[in-house]
């Protein structure tokens, strides 16, 4: 959509930077403009103005309603709108806006530190998209819990795998099993509609053993056929308090003929804190048998450099968030960096997550990152497809 057709709305108290900003957006082809010296103004030119209003352009710093506070009542509106942040603040503050903003659910196109620019401002407004119709994911359960006992009773959970991908010579080192459920009468159903019950009704446990045996089976598949990768299987929360984990885990998987180095079994920072004496000697003992351990969504939880000194692990699996926002955000390049470079002294692989775009996978390349993980490589997908897509995989060329 050009910008002719759009409706901003510029909300600035500073009456001569509002003057000016309005005649940037002027030569830059806007047509259709509205102005307010305060979010309480803006707030109500934003409720009542047809047409509705596409864009807007906010300053954080007004007087009565500031710009947070519009931005808050903004995200109660639930209305489709993208915004522009714009403030001589340092550059730290106007991060933790933006990270309000997002929260609020508000499509955020960027911040602009002042004095606004026509070159700045006409690459924020060219990342402008119409909102599409959300599709609302049911709040009650989606599928009876009755039903989800008997699939996994009956076994029709399974994995799906993801690639984890050398980022040095693009080569298929990995997969991290992703549980679907193969339904008789829906078909492929999604985590989200099955995965809340399992925990509430204490059912979680039994995925993760469908899940890591069924891993392993698949892993002993691929070994047969030349494909020697490892594969990651989440550990739930719940079993690490179990005094016969280690010995259980090690059993299911040497049934399936597989060595324990093949697995890397993940565990969140938040599950590695409960009960802590058997959650360290369980994880220990994993180690000790040989398989590897990773420390998943690093930089989530409140103790990840307690949890580093504490517990044995071969692998540091970065959080998706800060990989994602890390080719524009300085902060999360920063945090990103220092992960990276914790990783080396440590000793530790490093996993990138939600690599989605060549942008991401260069900045991790140029960053000395070990294997990546995310959209741009591949999309969890069922075994059969797994393996028919390693031998199609062609890492980008410069």
């Amino acid at each position: 959509m050009g910008i002719e057709n759009l409706h901003i709305l510029v909300a600035e108290d500073h009456e001569f930077q509002r003057k000016t900003l309005v005649r940037m957006l002027g030569t830059l082809g806007a047509k259709r403009v509205s102005e307010a010296g305060d979010g309480k103004i803006a707030l109500s030119i934003f409720k009542d103005r047809l047409p509705p209003v596409d864009i807007i352009i906010s300053d954080l710093e007004m007087p009565g309603m500031d710009g947070m506070e519009f931005m808050r009542h903004i995200g109660e509106a639930k209305s489709p709108v993208s915004v522009i942040l714009s403030s001589a603040l340092d550059s730290a503050l106007i991060s933790s806006v933006e990270a309000m903003t997002k929260a609020y659910g508000i499509t955020l196109l960027g911040a602009i530190e002042k004095p606004i620019t026509p070159e700045k401002l006409r690459t924020l407004l060219e990342k402008y998209a119409p909102p599409k119709p959300r599709s609302p994911r049911p709040t009650a359960p989606a599928i009876p819990l009755e039903d989800i006992r008997r699939g996994l009773h009956a076994q029709e959970f399974e994995p799906f795998f993801q690639p984890k991908v050398n980022l040095t010579d693009g080569s298929v080192v990995g997969a991290e099993a992703l549980a679907r459920w193969r339904h008789p009468q829906k078909g492929i159903v999604a985590p989200y509609a099955f995965i809340g019950e399992m925990e509430t009704h204490g059912l979680i446990d039994q995925l993760m053993w469908l899940m890591l045996e069924k891993s392993a089976m698949r892993c002993r598949e691929w070994l047969a056929k030349g494909l020697e990768i490892t594969v990651s299987v989440n550990l739930s929360l719940k079993s690490l308090s179990e005094a016969a984990l280690a010995e259980r885990i090690t059993e299911r998987v040497g049934s399936q003929k597989v060595s324990p180095k093949q697995i890397v079994l993940e565990i969140t920072e938040s599950a590695a804190m409960t009960d802590i004496g058997r959650a360290l000697e369980n994880l220990t003992r994993l180690r000790m048998k040989g398989f590897g351990l990773s420390i998943d969504d690093y930089g989530t939880g409140y103790s990840s450099m307690q949890q580093l000194s504490r517990i044995p692990f071969t692998e540091l699996k970065i959080d998706q968030s800060f990989v994602m926002s890390a080719v524009e955000k300085q902060s999360s390049k920063v945090i990103l960096e220092s992960s990276l470079d914790m990783a080396r002294k440590l000793k530790l692989k490093a996993v990138a997550e939600g690599v989605e775009t060549r942008a991401h996978w260069n900045l991790l390349q140029n960053l000395g990152c070990d294997i990546a993980q995310g959209y741009f490589i591949a999309k969890p997908m069922e075994a059969a497809a797994f393996l028919d897509w390693t031998l199609q995989w062609h890492p980008p060329q410069d």
